[in-house]
């Protein structure tokens, strides 16, 4: 019980740390002088309640002493196992994942430890996506809960993006259909259950989803062996070698336990030459704010060249990077003038309202041998042509995040058990909207994700009271909101209709009711009737299955992607042509679809030939009307509509 009591001091004591300021020297790069002199020249506010923060605490889980001795694992790469040709020329690449249970070594000297993972490991498989190359990915559940399998970072149709109560049981599975037609990024998959994706995540169902593309190849950025996903998270373990789950009365699960693609703080061997790092905080309530140093203390510099929602215009050059639970941040480092010597990753201490432990303050370490002869010609100062600033937005709204009177996590005093008012919102399709999301009561760390949108962070008022310039040079997904502070972002919620959620990405907070939604409404005069479908994210013809072997031959899994492919979910791959008509919807000028289906009629507005929006005519109907060839929706209930 003693620990569970510094757990929940620790939770009434919220802090909050500016990890953007200058920084300094740390001590040896085993991190023992990190705590005293790991950041130069910041102040520490007083806790909210007075308290004075709490110091370093002792070992909960065994105490681990095999620093450095193990190696990074890499998880392989998906394989897809066949590619469907429709008539038009379509392909769509199909994928089986199978959640199922298993056991990795953590402790040397104790029993392996029980996880649950995709295709039985953890991190799952990566998968790598090319842009336009649509792809059916089917999750098959032989693990022992539910599971709602959230692609995070991607514009999924609702009933493919993980929604918390369209959960598959054990003995079924679920196909789910991805676009891949953003541009390249690095994102990532996990489970989303209600009320459970904490837990879930914690045992290990999550990895790596990436997408590339032409623009992003062209670049000569590091690849192949030399461009490595770091996935890393904290844990706390029994003495039989099993994982400790506990919320801390709902507060948080810091964990005193560092691992790196589920290996507690192993070394990686690299060749004196530049690497890219895709970084993930794949922890559940611990941020990070990490620095790689030399064994006599000298911080390195390195590019960050991409956040969440891919590159940035041009690198950003720093010391150190900071991130939230869900936050992907890559980076470009350099090697070459570190021949023979060991690079460690080190973590500050003091963040936010972390619980901080023995080796809390150290992640991993990098064994730099001789050159490759091949260090490439450096990171090009063009990396894309992004949007710099997003387009005014006159209505703003403002979400608080923060304890309810019941205690829960609320958002504006809602949760995901309030069906009846948990949509908050409804943007119109197309339109940008600004949104104010501030830290209220209780404090704590609240990683914000909202599903289906790239935004743009505008401000940061109180707590830190600035926006790193790694975090403002690029789109993003999460955005960090500390205690005492608020967050003005942008978005353009497009391309979809449809009802999404957004919450706390700190996983205790999720499952413990911060976790609410939007809803994208039909566009009134676009031609839409009541047998739309993609709407609603239980949509019954694309819940899960029971698993029937008939279901997994060669034909059948054709026959069902030919099906999903008719539903017409992405407008046959033509996303831009959505976009296209709604710009031109947002100047008056409608779409309906034309009596005999093979053409649509503009409507309204200036419909002079100049005004009309390019696409060809068949394109336009398919964008007023998508579900010709499946049943009626159920419609909306239980969605406070």
């Amino acid at each position: 019980m003693h620990f569970l009591l510094l757990f929940k001091l620790a939770c009434l004591s919220s802090f909050s740390v500016s990890v953007f300021a200058q920084r300094g020297r740390v001590g040896s790069s085993d991190g023992s002088k990190a705590d005293q002199s790991r950041v130069i020249g910041l102040t520490r506010p007083s806790p909210t309640d007075g308290r004075n923060p709490l110091e370093t605490q002792g070992w909960i889980s065994p105490e681990y002493k095999w620093f450095y001795e193990y190696p990074l694992p890499l998880p392989p790469t998906k394989s897809k196992k066949q590619t469907w040709t429709g008539d038009d020329g379509a392909e769509i690449d199909y994928y089986e994942v199978e959640l199922k249970s298993f056991s990795k070594q953590i402790y040397p000297d104790l029993p392996a430890t029980p996880m649950v993972g995709y295709d039985g490991m953890a991190p799952g498989p990566t998968l790598v996506m090319q842009q336009n190359r649509e792809a059916v990915v089917r999750f098959i559940n032989n693990g022992p809960s539910n599971m709602s399998v959230h692609v995070h970072g991607q514009y999924n149709r609702s009933p493919f993006d993980g929604w918390a109560s369209d959960m598959t049981s054990p003995g079924q599975y679920k196909d789910y259909y991805y676009p891949n037609a953003q541009n390249a990024r690095t994102i990532w998959y996990h489970d989303h259950t209600e009320f459970a994706s904490g837990e879930h995540a914690y045992r290990g169902e999550e990895g790596y989803y990436i997408l590339t593309d032409p623009e992003e190849q062209a670049l000569g950025l590091p690849s192949g062996q030399y461009d490595v996903t770091l996935a890393i998270a904290a844990k706390i373990y029994r003495s039989d070698g099993s994982l400790y789950y506990d919320s801390n009365h709902d507060a948080g699960l810091w964990g005193d336990v560092i691992l790196v693609n589920e290996q507690p703080w192993p070394y990686f061997n690299v060749e004196a030459r530049p690497y890219r790092f895709r970084l993930l905080n794949g922890a559940v309530s611990r941020t990070f704010d990490l620095t790689f140093n030399t064994d006599d203390g000298e911080m390195l510099p390195f590019d960050v060249i991409g956040s969440d929602c891919g590159l940035f215009n041009s690198p950003v050059n720093s010391t150190f990077i900071a991130l939230s639970m869900g936050e992907r941040y890559e980076l470009v480092i350099d090697f070459s003038n570190y021949r023979n010597q060991n690079i460690t990753l080190l973590n500050g201490r003091g963040i936010g309202d972390n619980v901080d432990y023995p080796a809390t303050n150290r992640i991993m370490r990098f064994i730099v041998g001789e050159g490759s002869g091949d260090s490439g010609g450096g990171v090009p100062q063009t990396l894309r042509n992004n949007e710099q600033v997003a387009p005014a937005a006159s209505n703003a709204k403002d979400f608080t995040f923060g304890r309810g009177q019941g205690g829960s996590w609320e958002i504006n005093g809602v949760g995901f058990r309030d069906v009846e008012n948990r949509i908050l919102t409804k943007p119109e399709r197309g339109t940008y909207e600004t949104w104010e999301l501030s830290n209220g009561a209780g404090g704590g760390t609240h990683p914000v994700h909202i599903h289906l949108v790239d935004f743009k962070i505008i401000s940061r008022t109180g707590g830190r009271n600035e926006v790193a310039d790694y975090e403002g040079a690029g789109w993003k997904d999460v955005v960090w909101l500390a205690a005492g502070e608020s967050v003005q972002v942008i978005a353009r919620y497009a391309p979809w209709d449809g009802i999404y959620m957004f919450h706390c990405h700190n996983l205790v907070h999720e499952d413990h009711d911060m976790l609410v939604a939007f809803s994208v409404p039909n566009l009134e005069k676009w031609g839409y009737t009541n047998s739309t479908l993609f709407i609603d994210p239980n949509q019954p013809e694309f819940k899960g299955k029971d698993f029937n072997s008939d279901d997994f031959t060669e034909e059948a899994i054709n026959s069902k992607i030919a099906w999903l492919y008719s539903t017409n979910p992405y407008n046959k791959g033509n996303i831009a042509g959505v976009y296209s008509a709604l710009d031109a919807y947002s100047q008056g000028q409608y779409w309906t679809q034309a009596p005999d289906g093979d053409h649509a009629q503009p409507t309204g507005g200036d419909q002079s030939a100049d005004s009309t929006p390019t696409g060809s005519p068949s394109a336009w109907t398919t964008l007023v009307s998508s579900a010709t060839q499946v049943p009626e929706s159920s419609g909306l209930s239980g969605y406070g509509l």
